[in-house]
């Protein structure tokens, strides 16, 4: 799978980008604030519909400008063309010419992985940032895994809608109680089940990355301990203080281990980065495994972070995406890249929202 063409309109700092990206390895140079990552947020927004930056549409349209769009040809088993437009009024998504009614048939058209500074939130950060990280893996390889997922937070938001209520309407609360228990039971079960395939690739990519410095573990740490139904009537009084669901899926974490330690407690900072360099190593592969080819990696100026043997950690993935004629996107403010890759890079000078090829000399 491959990016062939990336069209740009009014997005960031592009008022107009038409750019044909070939297979391969492809290096963004330029200063900062030049429009670097906004390439690779345009297209890790047409592969998972939401920004790596954590913000919304509006902050993603060039100044002055009333929306944006983004759109893209994408070369897998056929070829297929992604079309989509935001603005405050009007949100319009089209796959190869149609509108997209359901998104699990949207989902996996592009699949990507992001490697940035805001990945250090997978260790630092809250359980919400490693929910999701579980929930985006489930999403692209499962079909079904999004529309349970959606239809479950709409039942928590109904639910808890209720309860805030000054009289909750009992039988409403107590019907949307056992949506709320048949739903989440399947979530628990798809990242109950997806931990023990993914862990070891994990614990792999981390070895490789941090030259066995320290042993990683992942466990799982639902909210829901032993029978969802039991425990969700047991927090039946704490959620009339609360006037919130306590119980379920949405609470889940997972515990990041190094020698049996917590890598957010006791990791130092090159540890914790590491650490979230080799959950995206893992993520990379277990997608490549499930569906037989690499996704388009995106590697946001993080070869700078890292030291020489850390960073010779990575070639192993990047090597793989090569050989498979697979993708990736990496910018830098200097040329830092490994130097093992050097014969065979694309390179692109970007400069003031333009992008220009930029042979090497």
């Amino acid at each position: 799978m491959h990016l062939a063409h990336l069209r740009l309109r009014d997005f960031r700092n592009y008022p107009r980008l038409d750019v044909d990206f070939a297979p391969g390895f492809h290096v963004l140079l330029g200063d900062n604030a030049q429009g670097k990552t906004n390439i690779l947020e345009a297209i890790y927004l047409m592969a998972t519909l939401r920004s790596f930056r954590g913000v919304g549409g509006a902050q993603m349209i060039r100044h002055g400008a009333k929306g944006y769009f983004v759109g893209g040809k994408i070369i897998g088993q056929g070829e297929r063309e992604i079309k989509m437009y935001w603005s405050s009024r009007e949100r319009n998504l089209a796959l190869d010419g149609q509108p997209v009614k359901r998104l699990m048939e949207y989902f996996g058209t592009l699949r990507t992985v992001v490697f940035c500074t805001e990945d250090l939130q997978l260790i630092k950060g809250t359980a919400r940032a490693r929910r999701r990280f579980l929930d985006l893996l489930l999403a692209q390889t499962q079909p079904g895994y999004l529309p349970l997922l959606q239809r479950y937070m709409h039942c928590v938001r109904a639910r808890n809608a209720i309860l805030k209520q000054r009289l909750p309407d009992e039988a409403a609360l107590d019907s949307f109680s056992q949506e709320l228990v048949k739903l989440g039971n399947e979530i628990i079960r798809a990242r109950r089940e997806l931990i023990p395939k993914f862990s070891p690739l994990a614990r792999l990519a981390y070895r490789r990355v941090s030259n066995d410095a320290e042993e990683l573990r992942i466990d799982y740490l639902p909210s829901v301990k032993n029978d969802f139904a039991v425990e969700l009537a047991q927090s039946r009084a704490r959620e009339r203080s609360f006037r919130a669901t306590l119980v379920g899926p949405h609470r889940d974490d997972l515990q990041l281990l190094q020698n049996e330690k917590s890598a957010a407690q006791f990791g130092s900072e090159g540890q914790k980065r590491t650490l979230a360099i080799a959950l995206k190593m893992a993520q990379a592969e277990f997608l490549a495994g499930i569906h037989g080819s690499p996704p388009i990696l995106l590697i946001d100026d993080v070869m700078g972070e890292l030291d020489v043997k850390r960073r010779s950690g990575l070639l192993p993935l990047l090597e793989q995406a090569r050989r498979s004629s697979g993708q990736v996107f990496m910018t830098c403010t200097e040329e830092n890249w490994p130097r093992e890759l050097g014969q065979s890079l694309h390179r692109w000078q970007v400069h003031a929202g333009n992008l220009t090829p930029n042979p090497a000399k």
